[in-house]
């Protein structure tokens, strides 16, 4: 980092801090376009979902894993990606992730059946997620402090917009070209994210002596834990829960993950994640707000595409234009950041941000079967502002809540709460469209006699339309699902509303940030 100049003698003010070269500024870009890689991974196969499910032999359920597995695993690598910069240094560390990411995109692409494509979802996710806080690290090492701001505000455009835009890029692909190419687009990226990064950062050398202080146990529990749970929730309510084997070994999986990771807390020298932050009222405030924000900003950006496609018959492309509107106030606002954290109250800010994308999601539950994305604008705009809002200052928070040793991994938990909020999200609306779509097709089902006159002369009117009677009764069902399925949309976007509401009274525990509070980066 540039160094400052003394003042001088005869009392002149102090020479302005060394602004950083051209090679800090490469390192940026390179940290900036690994996340920007990264999170675009997160949801670029959204909307081209239904199409990839399609040829890949899988159903609406089994999809959900192709974006979840992303998630989970990248909520095992975040809080370890410190720990293995540490470890190999950090031009090498984020060689070997770019280059193993580039890979799994490969796997991805070329992925013939569920299996293949899991996997290299899962191998996307852990070798993205490591590229996230690095680079963070980059522009806090590289950047001297007045250049910081310049550097976080691209971050921040790069970590709001990559989930956004995934949708509409992955759409415009899978419509033009083919949904492969929204993985085989990373690997022209990676040889040039590869080059700026042997251009911008020295090596370091490995410190692999720190493999022997690692809290393997934590790391095999967290590992454990987080899988075992993940998939007891996408499985459990297609299993009938624990009258299935796999969901019983499931739950014992996960359980004995929790234990190992609790176990580490007690015994490594410096555990994995140090849950211990999670008791400070601040902090575990922040980090609750922070799950809940997580299933709002995935939540909805995987349910809208898949309304759209089921309900309204849009495309890809046409799904991801309507997921991007959100990314438009956050482009407005950013330029704001720095004002808005010295003048607005944090109370007062991430109740705005989290009530308004509450707001939005309610907004959603009055959906019908001829909704279009033209229903979802103005929820979509509201729920931009209010993911800035809510993003911006908890980020902040994060970092002022614990001590400056604590800072890192405080970030990681941080942001391991909000994917696993994703996580969560994705999950529920798996077990959601199961049950609340056979409740709502019964229900509909209950309110129509066969003996009634009203019932028989509309089924009639259906046959005489299409000249077959057993054709207007098909056609009478499909009308039932439809309206079944519209009400479930309702019932999801109404969930993710009142996860988002219940968290507001936490903002009570939340202290003010000093209005010197350096600028802190947002993922």
């Amino acid at each position: 980092m540039a160094s400052t100049a003394l003042p001088s003698g005869n009392g002149t003010a102090p020479a302005r801090p060394a602004n950083a070269d051209l090679g800090a500024w490469l390192a940026v870009a390179a940290g900036t376009l690994g996340a920007l890689m990264a999170t675009l991974d997160i949801s670029i196969v959204n909307s081209a979902l239904p199409t990839i499910q399609g040829e890949i032999g899988a159903t609406g359920t089994e999809g959900a894993w192709v974006a979840t597995a992303y998630l989970v695993a990248e909520i095992i690598i975040i809080p370890l990606s410190a720990w293995l910069e540490r470890v190999l240094g950090l031009r090498t560390f984020l060689l070997i992730a770019v280059t193993l990411f580039t890979g799994f995109s490969i796997v991805c692409g070329f992925a013939n059946s569920l299996v293949m494509m899991i996997v290299g979802r899962v191998g996307q996710g852990f070798t993205g997620g490591a590229m996230i806080p690095t680079a963070q690290t980059i522009i806090a090492q590289r950047l001297p402090r007045h250049q910081q701001s310049i550097g976080t505000a691209a971050f921040g455009v790069v970590a709001i917009l990559g989930p956004l835009i995934g949708p509409l890029v992955g759409g415009w692909l899978a419509e033009n070209l083919s949904w492969h190419y929204a993985f085989f687009l990373n690997v022209p990226i990676s040889f040039i994210l590869i080059t700026l990064l042997l251009v911008g950062l020295k090596h370091q050398p490995s410190r692999l002596n720190l493999l022997r202080e690692a809290d393997w146990i934590g790391i095999a529990g967290l590992a454990l834990g987080m899988g075992g749970l993940t998939v007891f929730l996408e499985e459990g309510s297609r299993e009938e829960w624990f009258a299935s084997p796999l969901i019983q070994k499931m739950a014992f999986i996960s359980a004995i993950g929790f234990i190992l990771l609790l176990y580490g807390q007690f015994t490594a020298r410096r555990p994995v994640i140090k849950l211990a932050l999670l008791l400070d009222r601040q902090f575990g405030s922040v980090a609750i707000m922070g799950m809940a924000l997580g299933v709002v900003l995935y939540g909805t950006s995987y349910a809208i595409p898949q309304f759209l496609a089921s309900i309204a018959d849009y495309n890809a492309l046409q799904s991801g234009k309507v997921v991007l509107l959100s990314g438009i106030p956050s482009i407005l606002l950013m330029p704001f950041v720095p004002f808005l954290l010295k003048r607005v109250d944090i109370r007062i800010a991430v109740a705005f941000g989290m009530g308004i994308m509450g707001l939005s999601a309610f907004m959603e539950t009055s959906l019908t079967l001829g909704s279009t994305g033209g229903d979802f604008t103005e929820s979509q705009l509201m729920r931009g502002v209010g993911q800035i809002m809510g993003m911006l200052f908890l980020s902040q928070a994060v970092v002022q809540s614990v001590p400056p040793e604590d800072a890192g991994d405080a970030s990681g938990l941080f942001n391991s709460m909000r994917n696993l909020g994703g996580s969560f999200a994705l999950a529920g609306i798996s077990i959601l469209q199961q049950n609340r779509l056979w409740l709502h097709s019964r229900r509909i089902e209950e309110t129509l006699n066969a003996n009634s006159p009203a019932v028989q002369d509309y089924v009639n009117g259906l046959g005489q339309m299409i000249s077959s009677p057993q054709a207007g009764i098909r056609m009478l069902g499909q009308q039932i699902q439809g309206q079944a399925l519209v009400m479930t949309y309702n019932d999801i976007f109404f969930a993710m509303s009142i996860v988002t509401l219940a968290v507001l009274p936490l903002v009570l525990f939340l202290r003010p940030l000093p209005r010197n509070a350096a600028l802190g980066a947002m993922h």
